[in-house]
């Protein structure tokens, strides 16, 4: 296959529905952050841009959201991907995004080098989507806040060590700052600016 055919093809069989039904999906993610979501999609984006990634691209990204692709993301076929199904502007600045995709065993660049937004527009921020080896079995966080009736637990795998030290200083922007939203194959999950986390265990 070639690097235009594998450019053209892996969107969704049928765009609308597609797009539907993942937007429901993340519209439920973010609502309720920490849960996960497996996505049904017959998306089939280029390696080594996830299938939940993928999707995700098709249903939010368009002509008025620039998207950064990290390092490993950044080749001719995924920007001639994402273009050509979505119309996204691919920018070579992070700062310049409002969508950012980050490939799973990519060390994530620091959250204060993407947009914030304002305190007029905390908005125009960035969404950064990152892959990781899986959504289960990494060191557990406790999750609170909006959307969430106590607390939930969450134990990402592939987080930086750093990771609760810069989703601090991302949250204490609010309402600026930076969404997460984590993707792992098929499975997503969303951690808002909103939401507090609390390392537990040693």
């Amino acid at each position: 296959m070639s690097l235009h055919t594998e450019a053209l093809e892996g969107g969704f069989a049928n765009p609308v529905l597609g797009a539907q039904a993942t937007f429901r999906a993340l519209m439920d993610a973010m609502s309720r952050p920490g849960t996960i979501h497996t996505l049904g999609t017959d998306a089939a984006p280029p390696h080594p841009l996830g299938v939940a990634q993928g999707a995700v691209a098709l249903t939010l990204a368009d002509h008025d959201t620039p998207v950064w692709l990290s390092p490993m993301l950044a080749n001719a076929t995924l920007k001639g991907w994402v273009g050509f199904h979505t119309g996204a502007e691919i920018v070579a600045s992070p700062a310049h995004a409002r969508f950012a995709f980050l490939a799973s065993g990519e060390p994530i660049p620091d959250f204060l080098g993407f947009a914030a937004g304002s305190q007029d527009y905390p908005d125009r921020s960035a969404t950064l989507v990152i892959e990781l080896p899986s959504l289960t079995g990494g060191p557990q966080f406790l999750a609170t806040g909006p959307g969430i009736k106590i607390s939930t637990q969450i134990a990402l795998q592939g987080l930086p060590g750093d990771f609760l030290h810069r989703w601090r200083v991302n949250r204490g922007f609010f309402p600026r700052g930076i969404d997460l939203i984590f993707t792992a194959g098929s499975d997503l999950m969303a951690l808002p600016r909103s939401t507090d986390l609390q390392a537990l265990g040693g």
